[in-house]
């Protein structure tokens, strides 16, 4: 592949797709000193702080690269305005489009607007375009055990085994249950008990994945997980319960403008997050949770009928916010 113009991520699981923007796309313009890398957030436009950077050169000499997360939530109009500059080459300047939709039978779910896009074709053309439906269930094992080299976990086979049936395929999944066995790991090994014992009294390396689906509006992955549990989500209701009371307290201190810490790789979008969803979002989280959790002790309902109810609420919810886009008096 020639040094692009410009370059098209077509990847529904995030963490993979930044792996691949920092391995493949900004770490090779760090032979030529560090790139100024700025990202922008669809959901929120691109101002003329964008259209500065996408057109304008820099003093300095540096790489520029402009990433655009979410780039399928751009409108149409946009679209036209970008495949319009796009089509004049500037040197030194990168721009990445991000387009995180769903896929469905193999293939990525895009807008028409943007299928139809001369600069996707163009780019398709000259191969400046990389594609993944995330990884497969059946790669979850290698991609694990690879992972665990890079960070310099060792692990056995039965290890890595044991953790790929009890996590989803997820790039994020991974890393957050492989830097929890890091540290509890006592000479930089993981073997098959230890992976027991963290899943068990660590249900984030089961359930955290849940949570992020549904703060992205992700419905369908949501209840794909759920039947994967093999009880319908059942074993999991207390520890969701428990974990997303843990997470919306952590949203709200966030939006009441408190000093939280969270790692750096996700701060953004959870501050994004907490702005969204506002006061009244984060207090029909709450509420949501609550309800849940009384239904159950009261016997109202059974936890599966619980489970159910509040996976739809907090969709329902998350959905919602993602939608309007304004935080909340």
């Amino acid at each position: 592949m020639d040094r692009p113009g410009f370059f098209f991520c077509i990847c529904p699981d995030a963490a993979l797709l930044r792996e691949y923007v920092e391995g493949e796309l900004i770490a090779p313009l760090k032979a030529a000193g560090e790139p100024d890398v700025q990202v922008f957030w669809a959901d929120e436009g691109l101002d003329r702080r964008f259209w500065d950077r996408l057109t304008l050169m820099g003093m300095d000499g540096r790489s520029r690269v402009l990433l655009v997360r979410g780039a399928q939530q751009l409108p149409a109009e946009v679209w036209k305005k970008l495949s319009a500059a796009l089509g004049t080459p500037r040197s030194g300047i990168l721009p990445v489009f991000c387009l995180e939709g769903a896929w469905e039978k193999g293939q990525p779910k895009l807008p028409a607007h943007i299928a139809r896009l001369k600069c996707l074709a163009f780019a398709d053309k000259k191969q400046w375009v990389w594609r993944s439906a995330g990884i497969e269930a059946r790669a979850l094992a290698r991609y694990i055990q690879k992972q665990a080299s890079d960070m310099g976990l060792r692990m056995s086979q039965e290890a890595v085994n044991t953790l790929s049936d009890m996590l989803i395929p997820d790039a994020f999944a991974v890393h957050n249950a492989l830097e929890q066995l890091f540290l509890a790991s006592p000479d930089g090994s993981a073997d098959v008990e230890l992976v027991r014992q963290m899943t068990e009294f660590t249900p984030e390396a089961v359930i955290f994945d849940i949570i992020r689906q549904l703060e992205s509006g992700n419905a369908r992955a949501v209840w794909k997980a759920l039947l994967q549990a093999g009880d319908g989500g059942e074993s999991l209701l207390f520890p969701l319960l428990t974990l997303m009371a843990r997470e919306t307290r952590l949203l709200w201190q966030m939006r009441a403008g408190e000093k939280v810490f969270v790692p750096q790789y996700v701060e953004r979008e959870k501050r994004r997050l907490a702005d969204t969803l506002g006061f009244e979002g984060l207090s029909r989280v709450f509420a949501a949770l609550r309800k849940a959790e009384f239904s159950v002790k009261s016997g109202a309902r059974q936890p599966l009928q619980a489970m159910e109810e509040l996976t739809a609420s907090l969709s329902l919810i998350f959905s919602a916010s993602r939608r309007e886009a304004k935080p909340s008096r």
